[in-house]
């Protein structure tokens, strides 16, 4: 379609997902979908999506101050704890929907302090209510690598001031938001660890203006421990890509993991997705609360 070149790695290889393995199970109507709270760019929305409830947590809807603003964020912690670690979660290209929601509402079971901010708000879009990709993309690629990493440190402080503990700071996120979490993780000092799910690692020489560095690029300035989990059968991220990311973390003797499914493809964990691949996404989640809890962000 004429609109192709306006796609990024990071959401190729979603637009080219053709799997036929992709279609089993069932679809909510575009409707049943929309009231649930999904996004409907990415396509059919499973049935079967993981939900889970908020018992034994304080969740809700904030704002941030942010320096031209207020920034709504999502949030999800457990219900009268003192203190809980902090842990940012970097949304897809998609805005705070369901699935993001979802996610970090399994964070806060966790014992986190879970908190996703919407740092596209700035648009006056609401990212959630758009159908198709090629109209997002002019939106959310002209988001600044400097602003965004601002809109984070303002999410960090005011994790700070409602009793958060920052000296044990994560950040884990996907697609477009784990290439974010490798740019928080050159960014943040005081970042413990991070998890990056399919996060593109080279960027398109047309953003260098906004994203001056890749994360690629970034390798030798990473600040904390990252884990990165990619899926072979990714066809907008090349596994040589991760490769060279990893041989430039060896070289600069940084403290990292990449692992790579076998034929998983990008979304291998968005289980509202056609994408979806239960075990790698379950094993993924279980190395990402392993990595927390060995970098001393999870107790």
């Amino acid at each position: 379609m004429s609109a192709q070149p306006m796609l990024m790695p990071d959401v190729e290889g979603l637009a080219r997902q053709v799997d036929p393995l992709s279609r089993r199970g069932f679809f909510l109507t575009a409707s049943a979908a929309a009231a649930a709270g999904y996004t409907l760019a990415a396509g059919p929305v499973r049935a079967d999506a993981i939900q889970t409830d908020s018992s034994g947590l304080t969740v809700g809807d904030a704002k941030v101050k942010v320096a031209d603003g207020e920034m709504p964020v999502y949030y999800a912690r457990p219900a009268n704890a003192q203190n809980p670690p902090v842990i940012l979660v970097a949304m897809e290209i998609f805005g705070l929907h369901e699935y993001i929601r979802d996610v970090t509402r399994r964070l806060g079971k966790l014992g986190a302090f879970a908190i996703a901010p919407d740092y596209y708000f700035r648009k006056g879009v609401d990212l959630t209510k758009i159908t198709d990709i090629p109209q997002l993309m002019p939106i959310v690629n002209t988001k600044p690598d400097a602003e965004l990493l601002s809109d984070l440190d303002a999410t960090v402080a005011w994790a700070k001031s409602q009793g958060g503990d920052t000296n044990r700071l994560g950040i884990m996120g996907f697609c477009r938001g784990g290439r974010t979490v490798w740019e928080y993780a050159a960014h943040n000092k005081d970042l413990k660890a991070a998890v990056a799910f399919y996060g593109t690692v080279v960027d398109p020489p047309a953003q260098k203006s906004l994203w001056p560095k890749s994360p690629t690029e970034l390798a030798p300035e990473m600040k904390a421990p990252v884990l990165g989990l990619y899926g072979e059968a990714d066809q907008g991220i090349p596994v040589a890509q991760v490769d060279a990311m990893k041989s430039a973390l060896q070289g600069a003797g940084k403290t990292f993991e990449i692992k790579i499914y076998p034929a998983a493809p990008h979304g291998f964990h968005a289980d509202y997705r056609a994408s979806y691949r239960k075990d790698a996404a379950e094993d993924g989640w279980n190395q990402m609360i392993a990595w927390f809890k060995k970098y001393k962000v999870l107790a």
